[in-house]
């Protein structure tokens, strides 16, 4: 009851529009990653910080918690990673743009070390399309980090007992709104790498990210919010369907950037066409159609530009424009399948399993 109590307190404040220090972000988070508050209390906070609008220090501290409590962490020597995600809870879901694109980045020479989550508000999330494609998403973080290091690419699921095991999974299946936990819970990475790309599902979110993102240690990353032309919705990554915005950290500063699709070389399309497949199979056939180079106009084009973001802020492309050229000749010459084949033989403690998955995938494409 003290501790019901105490989180009370805090919902209060965040009621009056009162914003939490680091510190008390922290305590919350860890009471409600502890369970030593009841469901409507853990609820309540989220939902109370989500209407307030949360600051850097509170995710900051929401960071912490998860990543110090809740994180089973890996040791990649040294090696330069960037990461790939998105927040979710976006208002448009597109089918998995960030999976493919971290495959066109690792057939590129990157090493991408990513952390996703299964879908809770769409059909197929970045951890169900890598399953469906042959990696192990259920092995320890050991297996990830393996991968990264002899294939070039791994993912962490966020959702997993063996990778965050105390609470994060239960309370991200529950909460089925984008909260400030969603933030925190994708930048508690176990390999804590210092360069990413990061997608929010609000254009609010794109400074008290990338300020949090600085303040926990990233020294490049690019956070962008995907708009829609004439539509209040938008996507947690770069948009092929309108105006994206967003900072890139460089440098030890922030720079704005923002751009339509045309100015980068690429199309502006219809957003029904990027939509999420309702059909898991179906999702992933398309999938492997698209990294062989067989992929049509609309997601082609969304693929290319958020592999060039990863090109960007890892620094092999000079310029956005230069990451598009790099990007679409990997992509159309079909050399990401080769690397999502490496993935699934190094990220599985079965390879034969995945790589019959991935094969039987092939006969149907």
């Amino acid at each position: 009851m003290e501790k019901n109590r105490q989180l009370g307190q805090i919902i209060t404040q965040l009621v009056r529009k009162e914003d939490l220090s680091r510190e008390q972000a922290y305590e919350a988070f860890r009471m409600v990653l502890a369970n030593e508050v009841n469901d409507m209390q853990q609820g309540a906070f989220l939902a109370a910080l989500t209407t307030k609008g949360e600051t850097a220090d509170e995710v900051a501290g929401g960071w912490s918690a998860v990543y110090d409590l809740d994180t089973n962490k890996v040791d990649l020597d040294g090696m330069e990673v960037v990461d790939n995600c998105g927040t979710g809870m976006d208002s448009f879901k597109t089918f998995n743009i960030s999976t493919a694109a971290s495959l066109v980045a690792a057939a590129g020479g990157v090493k991408v070390a990513r952390h996703g989550a299964r879908a809770i508000t769409s059909a197929c999330g970045t951890v169900d399309m890598a399953e469906l494609l042959g990696v192990d998403v259920e092995c320890p973080v050991e297996t990830v980090a393996g991968s990264i290091k002899e294939a070039g690419v791994g993912l962490f699921n966020g959702m997993s007992p063996l990778v965050h095991p105390m609470a994060l999974g239960r309370i991200l299946s529950q909460i089925c709104f984008g909260s400030p936990l969603n933030i925190a819970a994708s930048l508690a990475h176990p390999a804590l790498p210092r360069i990413a790309v990061r997608g929010v599902y609000a254009p609010s979110l794109v400074k008290p990210v990338a300020e949090v993102m600085q303040a926990i240690g990233y020294s490049d990353a690019i956070v962008i919010y995907g708009g829609i032309n004439d539509s209040d919705r938008g996507m947690d990554e770069g948009s092929v369907c309108g105006r994206s915005l967003g900072l890139h950290l460089h440098d030890g500063r922030f720079e704005e950037i923002t751009f339509v699709p045309e100015e980068v070389g690429l199309g502006t399309w219809n957003p029904e066409e990027l939509a999420a497949d309702v059909d898991k199979d179906d999702a992933a056939l398309k999938m492997y159609r698209l990294l062989a180079g067989r992929g049509e106009g609309a997601r082609n084009d969304a693929v290319i530009l958020n592999s060039a973001l990863i090109f960007h802020v890892r620094k092999v492309a000079a310029t956005l424009d230069e990451g598009v050229r790099m990007a679409r000749e990997i992509l159309l010459s079909g050399k990401a399948l080769d690397a999502l084949r490496r993935w699934v033989e190094k990220q599985n403690d079965n390879p034969a399993k995945g790589l019959e998955k991935l094969d039987a995938l092939a006969q149907k494409a």
